[in-house]
């Protein structure tokens, strides 16, 4: 049997990155309208990224599309769902990324999500 908690403590070494997880949910305005507000649902959780893919850019009418995957590691009771917005604070290695949030992955001591980011070049 392998001990989760031993195999945690290793990869949470690893852990040098801070992640602000958000996501879209329905809010009421003071006229009664229903809209949707974007909301922290983690703020500053410890994590780390790995670069999973870099596709070649295509080009479009009006721009070239560069699209970036990224894997994230993070702690495993953590909800995150598909499209929520996670934004990366790279503390060694320069300014916050944003990210969309992907179908995650759970294992006993963390859990994999496959973000991803567009940009144009």
């Amino acid at each position: 049997m392998l001990n989760y908690k031993k195999y945690r403590k290793q990869i949470e070494k690893l852990y040098d990155d801070l992640a602000t997880i958000s996501r879209h949910v329905k809010a009421k305005k003071l006229s009664g309208e229903t809209k949707l507000e974007r909301q922290v649902v983690y703020n500053d959780v410890p994590c780390r990224l790995s670069q999973k893919a870099l596709s070649a850019g295509y080009q479009t009418e009006a721009a070239n599309e560069i699209a970036y995957e990224t894997k994230l590691f993070i702690q495993p009771e953590l909800e995150i769902k598909p499209g929520d917005i996670v934004a990366i604070n790279r503390l060694r290695l320069g300014p916050m990324s944003e990210y969309t949030a992907g179908e995650s992955f759970l294992y006993g001591s963390h859990q994999e999500v496959i973000l991803t980011q567009e940009a144009k070049a």
